[in-house]
């Protein structure tokens, strides 16, 4: 049976995420990756149980993640039930839905049916009553706005998930996504954006809508699928994401571009005493509107190292001016 670590909530940091009451760990561990039908069990039971043994309270999942589809909360659920349930009022617990799930009009995207029914399945699946966080997976080009909004609304009025949130939408539909849930009296707590040194696009106006919107933010991708780590440097490694026939990072990615690149800011890093990795993870983590950065792990020692991150978020300038230059070069 297992016992979680006394000593859990001493090392991390917690962020309270926009102006809400909730706070979260400034490290969340994403189960995007690793935690499908495909993967090791043990492997997969192995990383929560050191995640929270080291702070990390919140858990990231989606409906489609696995593979296959559905079967990260599948895992989660099993270990949930099996160990973690005495520490549900310990966990966030978050999912969402937007992309396609299963055959017709109603299977994918933005509208109330399927975002409903999604959510459904997911607690299905975990074997829970509700999520602390539902999000809106990706903006849907032809179903209203409102329409979608008023889902999130209703789910937390329904009490599935106690906040809502949305993910990869852009500055100004955030905005508007931001005042229509304010005006039915569900805030929007959080956005969950794609955001590393080799992806700003958030740069552009969506961290000032976050921050005069009052809405919090975690980032996924900060490691840029592992390229922003030593794990590309000297080629694609067999066990690698780009190496896997169901991963997202293909191999003509891993550019050497991007590779001479990783190589010249873990030289930064190593001043700092600090992976590469990790120096990747303060960077995002330095922004003020910044309530947590998402990783992803196959190993346990990819989650310590991660958590190790807080033991330096600062920058100096002129580290920042050397990432700076390194990155534009």
């Amino acid at each position: 049976m297992y016992q979680s670590s006394n000593n859990r909530y001493e090392a991390m940091h917690y962020r309270r995420c926009g102006r809400s009451g909730l706070k979260l760990p400034a490290i969340s561990l994403g189960l995007w990756h690793n935690f499908g039908g495909v993967d090791p069990m043990e492997n997969s039971r192995a990383m929560v149980y050191r995640a929270f043994d080291l702070g990390i309270t919140h858990f990231d999942l989606a409906n489609n993640y696995g593979p296959p589809p559905g079967s990260a909360e599948e895992t989660f659920g099993s270990i949930l039930r099996s160990d973690l349930a005495h520490y549900r009022d310990e966990l966030v617990i978050s999912t969402k839905a937007g992309y396609y799930m299963w055959p017709g009009p109603y299977g994918e995207w933005g509208s109330r049916k399927y975002l409903i029914s999604s959510l459904d399945q997911s607690l299905h699946r975990m074997g829970i009553d509700y999520v602390d966080i539902f999000y809106s997976h990706r903006p849907d080009p032809e179903t209203p706005l409102e329409e979608t909004m008023s889902a999130l609304d209703h789910i937390v009025r329904s009490g599935k998930a106690l906040y809502v949130g949305i993910s990869s939408y852009s500055a100004d539909r955030t905005r508007d996504a931001s005042r229509i849930l304010r005006s039915l009296g569900t805030p929007c707590l959080i956005h969950q954006p794609r955001y590393s040194m080799f992806d700003r696009w958030i740069e552009e106006g969506l961290l000032t809508v976050l921050r005069e919107e009052g809405i919090g933010s975690i980032f996924f991708s900060p490691l840029a699928q592992g390229l922003l780590t030593d794990k590309y440097l000297n080629g694609i490694p067999a066990d690698s994401r780009a190496s896997k026939p169901h991963g997202f990072l293909k191999p003509e990615q891993v550019t050497q571009g991007k590779v001479s690149k990783a190589g010249r800011l873990q030289e930064i890093a190593k001043r700092r005493d600090q992976t590469l990795a990790q120096m990747a993870l303060a960077w995002v983590l330095r922004h003020p509107e910044a309530t947590s950065a998402l990783i992803g792990a196959s190993r346990l020692e990819h989650i310590e190292d991660a958590v190790a991150t807080l033991r330096n978020l600062t920058f100096e300038r002129d580290e920042l001016e050397l990432i700076e230059k390194t990155l534009s070069s």
